[in-house]
């Protein structure tokens, strides 16, 4: 550096380009000069090259003081330096947001939004409290990879959102609120999923530091990305309010087993007059599940991140790495005796690749069983009849839960299997209090309209209306339709048939025994017409095939369709809540 010049309140150093000895400076301090003037002569000497004098000067391990007042901020957001928020999460059973993040998120993949903000409290609280206490102001967010080692960085690039309960309980702040709806901005501009920890109580109340301009904009910003990338909502402990209410927005509850959900905690019941509770009176798990509420419930936050991991993989595409069980053993799954209940999980959980199923909202809707599993890799949505409850018939709420389901793959494109083993529709005075024509009639509909691949694999019982709803509205309307040897068709259950259609038949033999038997070779007679080897040979179904070449069937199926991944960005306006 030679001279110092100023311009426009702007210091600009003047170099040398060639290295010398100076002679003479032409100038002053404080002297106005113009283009071309003359500042200084130089007599040019070999005394090394310019660059190498800078790079000498530089010394690249001195920290400059705005740089250390950013490190010193920075302590406070870690962990090791919280000893007293750390022990009130451990003293609950918990672990830290950091621990989280360092369990979903891939090692050296986070960027953090936001992480110097404090609590909008500032006309309550001294500054230093602030930043010791509130760090991030409850709200930890940003951009990692998730499932980096199955693939490539743009599919595993992720918007991680995790409120801090040892922060004010985890209450929504305002400058939180500011931080997560620019995160679902970035979110929906870069189509990029979504993860929400929203363990929490609620608004906070104590802000004073003004409003955001525009108001709280969490909710449209979410409602706006639902169906556009997918978005796994987890909690542990209580999450009431607010922060229910972004949980309950999500594709996908997790939740720990000693969870709380609920829109009002207990001091908002208390005071609307409704009684005092304790917070674990207020929508756990004993009620939230069987509800519907919560999708995935395990055990832990570790468990909790395990699943969201495992449940967001799904729509980031095919691994290539797969075991699966003896398919052999398919053959043995359905019970010889046609009136033997099975477990139609066990059956699932052996077509598909080993470890890859994942059930959701086990507990509701049991007539029907949904979960996202992989067929060599490949992600599929399995929809199946359970006969172990009201031996398959198609109710409610098992209808409510497949139309969700469905919508879900639908939007991502991920192929849908539904496993056929039904009698029909439930019938009778009380499956008709529960709005049965509509919510079945939702089930017609969503499924006749889905876009994404799909494939009907009849297992057991097909029959009736009930059997054309769960296969997408006809045994034509899928890509293919197979079945097994153990397969049975008719226009309802054939027994009822056969004492519907020949009642009067049946009523003129008077002898017991004789109309018995007589009974006995109209059923013998409807099951040769209705069972799967006659089915086939008049193209009832696209192929009968012996239960061991089901994956075959599946994948093959994939390849014919040119277009059978996930993608990136979801094509439904939204997916309903329920």
């Amino acid at each position: 550096v030679l001279l110092v010049m100023e311009a426009l309140k702007m210091e600009h150093l003047v170099h040398s380009t060639i290295g010398g000895i100076l002679r003479r400076v032409t100038v002053a301090v404080g002297d106005t000069v113009l283009e071309g003037h003359t500042l200084a002569f130089i007599e040019e000497a070999d005394v090394g090259a310019p660059e190498e004098q800078a790079a000498a000067a530089v010394d690249v391990e001195y920290i400059r003081p705005d740089l250390q007042a950013l490190y010193d901020r920075r302590q406070f957001s870690l962990d090791e330096n919280r000893p007293e928020a750390v022990a009130r999460r451990r003293e609950k059973g918990k672990r830290t947001v950091r621990e989280n993040l360092a369990d979903l998120v891939d090692e050296g993949t986070w960027i953090e939004y936001g992480e110097l903000v404090i609590a909008g409290q500032r006309q309550r609280r001294s500054l230093d409290e602030l930043i010791r206490k509130t760090p991030a102001d409850g709200l930890v967010a940003g951009i990692g990879s998730v499932n980096g080692k199955y693939f490539d960085e743009k599919r595993a690039r992720t918007v991680v959102i995790s409120y801090d309960e040892a922060v004010f309980a985890g209450s929504q702040g305002l400058r939180g609120h500011t931080k997560t709806d620019r995160m679902m901005e970035v979110a929906n501009e870069l189509s990029l999923p979504l993860i929400f920890i929203a363990e929490g109580v609620g608004g906070r109340l104590g802000d004073t530091d003004g409003f955001p301009a525009d108001g709280v904009r969490t909710w449209e910003f979410m409602a706006k990305l639902s169906g556009k990338v997918p978005m796994v909502g987890i909690t542990a402990g209580w999450c009431y309010a607010g922060n229910a209410a972004i949980l309950g927005i999500c594709d996908v509850i997790i939740a720990t087993e000693d969870a709380n959900i609920g829109m009002g905690g207990p001091a908002v019941i208390e005071g609307g007059g409704m009684g005092v509770y304790l917070p674990t009176e207020i929508g756990p798990m004993s009620d939230q599940v069987p509800a519907g509420t919560v999708d995935v419930l395990v055990k832990d936050e570790a468990e909790a991140m395990a699943v969201a991991k495992q449940y967001l993989s799904y729509f980031q595409g095919s691994i290539d790495e797969w075991e699966c069980g003896d398919q052999r053993l398919l053959r043995h799954a359905i019970p010889e005796n046609r009136v033997s209940t099975y477990s139609v999980r066990a059956v699932i959980d052996l077509l598909a690749d080993t470890g890859s199923v994942l059930e959701l909202r086990p507990e509701y809707g049991i007539g029907m069983r949904t979960a996202l599993i992989r067929v060599e890799g490949h992600p599929i949505g399995v929809i199946a009849n359970n006969n172990e409850h009201l031996g398959g018939s198609i109710e409610s709420e098992g209808s409510d839960k497949a139309v969700r389901f469905a919508k879900m793959c639908d939007s991502w494109n991920i192929p849908i299997l539904v496993m056929v083993d039904t009698p029909g529709m439930m019938i009778g005075p009380e499956a008709e209090k529960t709005a049965l024509v509509r919510r079945t009639s939702n089930l017609i509909v969503t499924l006749g309209n889905v876009e994404t691949p799909r494939f009907s694999l009849i297992i057991r019982k097909c029959y009736g209306l009930g059997a054309n709803t769960i296969l997408f509205g006809s045994r034509r309307a899928s890509s293919f339709t197979i079945a097994w040897p153990t397969a049975e068709f008719g226009g309802m259950n054939l027994e009822a048939g056969v004492r519907l259609g020949n009642r009067d038949q049946l009523a003129a033999i008077e002898d017991i025994d004789e109309r018995a038997a007589e009974y006995d070779r109209l059923v013998a007679l409807a099951y040769e017409r209705g069972g799967a080897l006659n089915n086939a040979s008049n193209f009832g179904v696209d192929a009968l095939i012996d239960p061991s070449e089901t994956r075959h069937w599946i994948t093959q199926g994939l390849l014919a369709v040119p277009q059978s991944e996930p993608i990136r960005r979801g094509r439904r306006p939204n997916l309903p809540t329920w």
